[in-house]
């Protein structure tokens, strides 16, 4: 399973909420380095380290792959396709 994949499939209810959590540190960080007003370094230095961390809470989280799901949706689409060029019902 390649990346983009992992990206696709389903996720795990967990790492959604761990993911949008990940995603509001992210924002807020950002917020906080592009404020127009002059900030204490620290601040700022706290503020970069966060956003790292939301960057990368978010990545993990989302290439996260809920296995059961992803079963699920793999013998649905081969049913589907298994069954594409049958005739339906009341169709001659």
């Amino acid at each position: 399973m390649n990346i983009v994949e992992r990206a696709k499939a389903p996720t795990p209810k967990f790492f959604k909420v761990l993911r949008s959590i990940g995603m509001a540190l992210l924002a807020i960080s950002g917020s906080i380095i592009a404020a127009p007003v002059v900030l204490p370094v620290a601040v700022v230095s706290i503020a970069g380290y966060a956003a790292l961390a939301g960057g990368v809470i978010s990545v993990i989280s989302q290439i996260t792959v809920d296995d059961e799901a992803n079963r699920e949706r793999s013998i649905v689409n081969r049913l589907k396709k298994g069954n594409q060029n049958l005739p339906r019902d009341g169709i001659k």
